[in-house]
C-alpha cells in the first residue's frame, strides 16, 4: 500500500485538525488559540500554524499597533473542510462509549506482558540456552579478556 500524500498527513494531525477546528468557528488570535489548545506548547502551535499556512488552509494577518497582534482565519479551502470535520467530530462524540468499551474488553481478555517480560520468561525455560540481549553494566569485566586494542595512526594536520 502506498504512502498516504502529505496532506493527508497533516490532516490527521492532532493539533492540524484541532486548530481547523477552532478556526472553523472564526478568526482567532495567536494567544486565544493557545488558551483554548491548552496543553499545546508555543513551538508545536506555531509550527502547526505554519503548516496550515503553507497548504494555503489557514490565513494569517499581523495587525500594526502599540502592540503587534498576529490572528488566523480559515482560508476558503479552509473553510472547506470544516463540514468533513464536523462529521469525523460528530462520529466520535456518538461512537466513544463504544470504543471506550470495546478497548476495555480487549485489555480484560488480553493482558499483554512486555517484550522484557517475555524474554525473561523464555530465558527462565529449562533447556533454553538463548540468553537475554542485555548490555554489560559500565566497569563490568568480562570472563576472557578479548583482542587487543589496535591503535589508529594519527593522521598529519593538513597543510596550508
Amino acid at each position: 500500500m502506498p504512502l498516504p500524500p502529505p496532506l493527508l498527513d497533516r490532516l490527521g494531525d492532532r493539533w492540524s485538525a484541532l486548530t481547523l477546528s477552532l478556526l472553523g468557528e472564526g478568526p482567532a488570535y495567536f494567544g486565544e488559540l493557545e488558551r483554548r489548545m491548552s496543553p499545546v506548547s508555543r513551538k508545536v502551535l506555531t509550527q502547526t500554524l505554519r503548516g496550515l499556512e503553507r497548504d494555503g488552509l489557514v490565513l494569517r494577518t499581523v495587525e500594526q499597533s502599540p502592540v503587534v497582534r498576529v490572528s488566523y482565519a480559515l482560508s476558503e479551502l479552509g473553510a472547506s473542510l470544516t463540514g468533513p470535520l464536523l462529521a469525523i467530530r460528530r462520529w466520535t462524540d456518538r461512537h466513544q462509549p463504544s470504543v471506550d468499551a470495546a478497548r476495555s474488553a480487549y485489555d480484560a481478555a488480553r493482558p499483554s506482558p512486555g517484550v522484557t517480560a517475555l524474554r525473561e520468561r523464555a530465558a527462565a525455560q529449562p533447556g533454553n540456552v538463548r540468553r537475554l540481549n542485555r548490555r554489560r553494566p559500565r566497569g563490568a569485566s568480562t570472563d576472557t579478556p578479548g583482542p587487543p586494542c589496535k591503535a589508529r595512526p594519527r593522521r598529519a594536520p593538513p597543510r596550508p
